[in-house]
């Protein structure tokens, strides 16, 4: 039903009533009742008036929550209005996880600004930086064995990190985190979300290395920040206060942290503290925003140029 028509139907209650109402009054009218007929007028004017005027605020809440809605759906690339464009932070074929083209907040919390973070493994077919079989990463299916998969039969782990935009390191946590085995299986991922899940919960107090494993922060020429998490142990190539340009090497992908399979958890913010910041949008040039389970392939920055404008 058009709004208009449900404002129609109030007002021909708003008639209705009235009419009913004065009858009322008006077939108990005594001498010197004319005060009751006026005061039922009154009241019949004012409650369906009262009527109107409640169904016409919740059309415009309404109204306001699908302009809203309208305005943060993501377009045909899947990035949100407002995001920052910049290059991808990887190269080559990649699937997404996690993604805020999907879902927002794409891993279903605020908390540590996670607000528009994305999960992207390598995709099959592509060969571990260390020699290993992609034999892991080719099998959608959960397995029993075994339980902890090696970190090199996956074709993330080793994979170079980079810069998205030019612009300055602020934080390096690079080997503070071992590289655990994959928890990518049925007994893996029991163990992970009951054991390991409660232990980092408490680990978490003292710092957010328990949930993003090292990591590096960038900030970047537009004044947002660049969070790079579960780091390979070591890997990091730059030092806090360094000046770096587009498509330079930051580390490698590992599986530090709070983390399945290795992977790279990235995520914009409005600050240097995920503890603090509040998440940003993106969308990485000539890709967008990948979908849940997309394969995407992405090309190297080539240039040094600095971070882009937000895209309108």
């Amino acid at each position: 039903m058009r709004w208009a028509r449900v404002v129609g139907v109030v007002r021909c209650a708003q008639v209705v009533a009235t009419v009913a109402l004065v009858g009322t009054a008006l077939a108990g009218v005594e001498t010197g009742g004319a005060g009751r007929v006026a005061l039922w007028v009154a009241v019949a004017v004012w409650g369906t008036a009262m009527a109107e005027i409640a169904v016409r605020l919740a059309l415009g809440a309404v109204r306001a929550l699908r302009r809203r809605g309208a305005q943060d759906a993501p377009g045909a690339d899947g990035a949100l209005p407002g995001a920052v464009l910049l290059h991808s932070p990887v190269a080559g074929r990649w699937r997404a996880f996690n993604s805020p083209a999907d879902k927002v907040p794409s891993h279903g919390t605020h908390f540590l600004a996670q607000t528009y973070a994305i999960d992207i493994i390598r995709a099959p077919g592509n060969a571990p930086a260390d020699g290993g079989t992609p034999a892991a990463a080719s099998a959608p299916a959960l397995r029993w064995w075994p339980p902890f998969p090696a970190n090199r039969d996956f074709p993330a782990f080793g994979a170079p990190v980079l810069a998205p935009a030019a612009g300055r390191v602020v934080t390096v946590a690079g080997s503070a985190h071992r590289d655990h085995r994959a928890r990518n299986t049925v007994l893996g991922l029991a163990y992970l979300m009951v054991v390991e899940q409660m232990v980092r919960s408490v680990a978490a107090g003292a710092g957010i290395g328990a949930i993003v494993g090292n990591h590096v922060v960038l900030e970047l020429e537009d004044g947002s920040y660049a969070l790079f998490a579960h780091l390979r142990r070591g890997s990091a190539t730059v030092r806090e206060g360094d000046a770096v340009r587009a498509g330079q090497q930051l580390a490698e992908c590992g599986n530090s942290g709070n983390s399945s399979e290795p992977h790279l958890h990235f995520q914009l913010m409005d600050g240097p503290d995920p503890r603090r910041a509040t998440g940003l949008p993106f969308t990485w040039r000539g890709v967008g925003v990948p979908g849940n389970g997309t394969d995407f392939t992405a090309d190297p920055a080539r240039t040094p140029e600095a971070a882009d404008p937000a895209v309108n």
